[in-house]
């Protein structure tokens, strides 16, 4: 209301100066005060003018967002990473995924009194898949984000072949593991983008590959349906996909990498019986020849687990 009324103001103030101006430079032409060519140049001068310094008033306004957006930009830009990225070994082999997580305490910074995990120990055999298994709220998407190594435990480690992950390289130790989560995050693209985005750009790839990847995420028997096959788009954040088909081409995504560690967080909660044995078929390829932790509340998802452990950390 306020920015209408102003603008209202000053268009109408504008052009009673401007009727002014014709107004007396008419009476001085009149009285041979002035020339009508005299008073035409003063008015296109005086024109010009003022659109030259609206211009520079609307030119010091976006200057002035400008300034403003990028100094919370800088912010951003000038904070230092709590886990710096370039620090840590960086070890020649490739893991064999033995994990163990050594009487593991922790809070999360923005709650510190409340703990999540408490003397909380947990060992992943190489090749074995481990469930866990609790009531929401129980610490069991927090250990697979320690894990990941987005935080740190307060007390106790997590040791990956007897080497602490904090003495690891951040990027190293991601390289190595794969997640596949309840709701995959899918970007604006094709099919095929989604699931190479799960290589190291620095990786060179076969077209076999990506078919094997394929092949055992079962999703050419939902893209051969569709009319591009792996280049039909997705859609903003998936959207033309169903939720099956979003996690089989997650699925695919983790599995193109072939990481050593595999991470899978309610992959299936979400989704109906049909869809729900297609991606557990293609959870249970997956996590073939993988350390698997498998995080779920049906028994469906976790029946072939090795191992299986009641969340009760808190």
């Amino acid at each position: 209301m306020a920015r209408a009324m102003f603008f209202g103001l000053t268009g109408m103030l504008g052009n009673v100066i401007i009727i002014s101006v014709l107004y007396y430079g008419g009476t001085l032409v009149v009285n041979d005060v002035l020339s009508i060519g005299e008073l035409t140049s003063f008015i296109l001068c005086a024109g010009y003018s003022s659109i030259s310094i609206n211009g520079l008033s609307n030119f010091y306004t976006e200057l002035n967002k400008g300034t403003g957006s990028a100094q919370r930009i800088w912010e951003i830009l000038d904070r230092k990473y709590e886990i710096p990225l370039n620090f840590g070994i960086i070890p020649s082999e490739k893991p064999k995924g033995q994990v163990a997580f050594d009487n593991v305490k922790f809070c999360f910074p923005a709650r510190p009194k409340n703990i999540v995990l408490d003397n909380f120990t947990l060992v992943l055999r190489p090749g074995e898949t481990s469930a866990l298994v609790g009531r929401s709220g129980s610490g069991k998407t927090t250990i697979a984000t320690l894990l990941l190594r987005l935080y740190d435990p307060l007390n106790g480690r997590i040791v990956l072949e007897d080497v602490d992950l904090r003495d690891l390289s951040p990027i190293w130790l991601r390289s190595h593991i794969g997640a596949v989560n309840q709701e995959p995050v899918l970007f604006s693209g094709t099919i095929r983008n989604n699931i190479l985005y799960g290589l190291n750009p620095n990786v060179n790839f076969t077209e076999s590959q990506l078919e094997e990847a394929v092949r055992k995420a079962h999703v050419d028997e939902s893209s051969s349906q569709l009319p591009d096959g792996l280049d039909t788009l997705v859609g903003q954040r998936g959207v033309l996909l169903s939720g099956g088909q979003k996690q089989r081409v997650a699925i695919a995504r983790a599995l193109i990498r072939n990481p050593t560690i595999l991470i899978l967080d309610e992959a299936t909660s979400a989704l109906d019986s049909v869809s729900e044995e297609l991606v557990q078929n293609a959870l249970d390829e997956l996590a073939k020849g993988h350390t698997c932790l498998t995080i779920a509340h049906r028994l469906s998802t976790i029946r072939n687990a090795n191992t299986i452990d009641n969340c009760s950390v808190r």
